[in-house]
């Protein structure tokens, strides 16, 4: 008889393609188990998707970590899956509740999580440990000295994901109307934009880093894109993950490369799994194994033997259900 090992992937959203990558992991590493979906609200795909699905409050509510917990122990859930900045925070700090139970959550320490959440804290984090990074300020401290700055200027909240908010600003003027104490500004990085795809063991190690060049962009997670084989990218992304403290599961790095100049600057760290991860998961980078096999005490299944020039171009697909079965017949 197979070992049993279900997983939870919370804020399943639109993660469709995430819920078939662990169910295919789960049958590959001869496991039985189930992949569970817990959402804030029945209308989610993802959640229709997955063996069972749960129904929790809402990030911002105070009972969000206490039903995620009781869906682990009801469900004998041995892994769980993050996929959400918002929940993050919350999941890292209560990550010894779920240990006692017997369920792992694949996030990193409070302080990388704080660091991945807050750009201002990306920023400074980087710089003290002397990874290439753009420029970056306050916008109070940009329009203090405008001339000082090559326009035009990126503007971000510090706190925003999935690209929302991000606007570029062409002169001190247009930065003036946008001013905000939650927003950085940041210099235009040369060359092109690069996601990583890492995997952190629990001894701190990073045996994985498949960098994937963004091709094109749809509400802030990538719609095209091509794995990269290239030495430098990789080096920097698990050199920055393995300086992170307490870093642990699946991070991505977002690094803008300049050939020509032989440039490469980190802009963001994401502490989760990113949308885009399914490319480096087909590039032959079986992150959700390791970490299993890991979890299990098996012989480790790890190896760089991925594919760089593999395209993902993705597409809209829909789930078809009874109204009844969402709550609204």
């Amino acid at each position: 008889m197979s070992e049993r090992f279900s997983i939870l992937v919370s804020s399943a959203g639109r993660r469709g393609a995430l819920v078939a990558i662990l169910r295919r992991t789960l049958a590959d590493l001869g496991l039985d188990g189930e992949i569970v979906a817990s959402d804030m609200t029945p209308l989610s795909s993802a959640a229709q998707l997955a063996d069972r699905r749960v129904v929790v409050p809402s990030q911002g509510e105070p009972g969000f970590v206490d039903a995620t917990l009781e869906a682990c122990r009801a469900h004998d859930v041995r892994l769980l899956v993050p996929t959400h900045d918002g929940e993050l925070p919350l999941l890292a700090a209560a990550r010894e509740r779920f240990a006692e139970i017997g369920t792992t959550v694949s996030i990193s320490a409070p302080p990388t999580v704080a660091i991945g959440r807050d750009k201002a804290l990306t920023h400074d984090w980087l710089a003290a440990h002397d990874f290439p990074t753009v420029r970056q300020a306050a916008p109070g401290d940009v329009l203090a000295a405008p001339d000082d700055w090559s326009w035009p200027l990126f503007v971000k909240p510090r706190e925003g994901s999935a690209g929302i908010g991000v606007r570029r600003v062409a002169d001190a003027a247009e930065l003036a109307r946008a001013v905000d104490d939650d927003l950085v500004v940041q210099e235009v990085a040369p060359g092109r934009e690069h996601t990583v795809d890492v995997l952190v063991l629990r001894d701190g190690r990073c045996v994985g880093a498949v960098p994937r060049r963004r091709i094109a962009v749809r509400a802030g997670e990538v719609e095209k894109g091509v794995t990269v084989r290239d030495p430098a990218i990789e080096d920097l992304a698990r050199r920055v993950a393995e300086a992170l403290p307490g870093a642990y599961g699946v991070l991505n790095v977002q690094i803008f490369v300049d050939p020509a100049q032989g440039d490469m600057r980190v802009i963001e760290i994401n502490t989760r799994y990113g949308g885009g991860f399914p490319l480096a998961f087909e590039a032959g980078a079986h992150y959700p194994a390791w970490t299993i096999e890991e979890i299990l005490g098996r012989p480790s299944g790890v190896t760089d033997r991925w594919r760089g020039g593999l395209v993902m171009l993705r597409y809209d697909d829909a789930v078809f259900v009874e109204a009844a079965d969402v709550g609204l017949a």
